[in-house]
């Protein structure tokens, strides 16, 4: 892993490509440029030869055949497809700034010139010893372009999917009385994007934009927090309880809409569908339409704990 400093002075955590996989991509590369090699040169000679060229035009017509192999093959495929040629695709690789930013065609460019001499020149003996003594596994290439490669499909690691899947349940209770009216969008986006990237943030960072996040949540929405409440909670709790308000009230469009038959008769208000004591989406479905606000939530929100001793905005537990 290598902890790479995004242009927002984001610390985040990005897994380095293993020199394995970078060999077999390089291989998969240099496998392909050589096919292209032999059978377009073998065409340009016989092309020109039977135009009647003379000798000079087509070493002239192979050398820019040769070089736009070698060089343009990988500029063009690395810009087009923001850092990754066909080896590396088919290996999951991706070279990336050093910023952490997709790759650039002045870096592609660099990395493909650097290749001559520390690939094909040296049949990458130069490459290898770079690598092996760069703690990113850079060649010169990734050193004089400002980039590097990074693995982009890893497998699943048991404990690490964002807190954002579902309410956390000891929340449950006091999600179901929240006042969401003052929540923007541009806060809940920003909520959900920390959560979906939560476990690429160094342990640090985490923490310091979790309770920056948690509090500026905190001064849209009330009540507060029960004691004890990490910011992680908090967020998921929110942004869960705002998810299945808008879901429930999308669903209750579509049902009056629909005008169906209720036990009022056609057209009649619609009986919600059975659902826990309490849920958001009981209360939505019988109440269509209805803005949150305090009469609603003094009528349907379950234990109020904005008055815990100590609680105030923002006074969140670090992550777990």
């Amino acid at each position: 892993m290598a902890e790479v400093i995004t242009g927002e002075a984001v610390v985040i955590d990005v897994p380095c490509a293993r020199f394995p996989s970078r060999t077999i991509a390089l291989a998969i590369d240099m496998t392909v440029q050589l096919v292209l090699l032999f059978g377009l040169n073998g065409v340009a000679i016989a092309a020109g030869a039977g135009g009647g060229l003379d000798a000079a035009a087509i070493a002239a017509i192979s050398l820019s055949v040769s070089v736009l192999i070698i060089v343009g093959y990988p500029t063009i495929f690395e810009t087009l497809s923001r850092g990754r040629s066909l080896g590396k695709l088919a290996l999951g690789l991706r070279v990336v700034s050093d910023d952490g930013g997709p790759e650039r065609f002045r870096q592609a460019l660099m990395r493909a010139l650097a290749a001559v001499l520390e690939i094909w020149m040296t049949f990458g003996f130069l490459a290898l010893v770079t690598s092996l003594l760069s703690s990113n596994g850079k060649r010169l290439g990734d050193i004089f372009a400002g980039t590097f490669v990074i693995t982009e499909r890893l497998p699943q690691r048991r404990g690490t999917t964002a807190p954002l899947s579902a309410l956390p349940p000891a929340l449950a209770s006091w999600a179901a009385g929240l006042e969401l009216s003052g929540l923007t969008d541009a806060t809940a986006e920003t909520a959900r994007q920390y959560l979906s990237r939560y476990y690429e943030f160094t342990p640090a960072a985490r923490d310091e934009f979790g309770q920056r996040l948690a509090a500026a949540v905190s001064a849209q929405v009330s009540p507060v927090p029960p004691a004890g409440t990490t910011p992680a909670d908090y967020l998921s709790a929110v942004l869960a309880e705002r998810r299945g308000r808008e879901q429930a009230r999308m669903m209750a469009r579509v049902t009056l809409a629909g005008s169906p038959v209720t036990a009022d008769g056609p057209g009649g208000p619609a009986v919600p569908e059975p659902g826990r004591p309490g849920s958001s989406g009981a209360r939505a479905a019988a109440e269509p339409g209805q803005p949150d606000g305090p009469g609603r939530r003094a009528a349907t929100a379950g234990p109020d704990h904005s008055g815990v001793t100590g609680e105030r905005p923002g006074g969140f537990l670090p992550p777990r």
